[in-house]
């Protein structure tokens, strides 16, 4: 075994775009994975990579971190929601609004899975959870 020994490296290390890079590979690949718990252990390291970056980012404060980090968390919780998983789907959304503005078009989406009469409302930063 040739990296046996070697641990994977800490992300304490990492810049908040390096964090956020790497958070974009997980994600990427995990976009691209067949097998969904593969997918699902790629999220936890997405989340992983996203929270040091937030981290970093309050140390830093490096310029349009923030942005790309809600971003991020926007893109997974799509992923998590194309999985059937509304709830942590949701959480994550929530995450990204507290993170930064995520400068989108509106988009609507019917919230399953516990929240089956609301729409979710996204338009230029906002969030609205709006019940029927």
């Amino acid at each position: 075994m040739l990296f046996g020994s070697i641990l994977s490296s800490p992300l304490d290390s990492l810049l908040p775009q390096q964090a956020l890079q790497l958070a974009d590979i997980y994600l990427d690949n995990a976009n691209k994975a067949t097998d969904p718990l593969v997918a699902l252990v790629l999220c936890h390291d997405t989340e992983a990579s996203l929270s040091q970056a937030k981290k970093s980012f309050k140390r830093l404060k490096v310029p349009d971190v923030r942005q790309g980090i809600a971003t991020a968390y926007d893109k997974l919780s799509e992923l998590l929601d194309s999985h059937r998983l509304h709830d942590e789907a949701e959480a994550f959304r929530k995450k990204a609004m507290t993170v930064g503005h995520v400068k989108e078009h509106c988009v609507l989406k019917q919230l399953a899975s516990g929240h089956p009469g609301s729409l979710f409302v996204r338009k230029e930063g906002y969030f609205l959870t709006v019940a029927l």
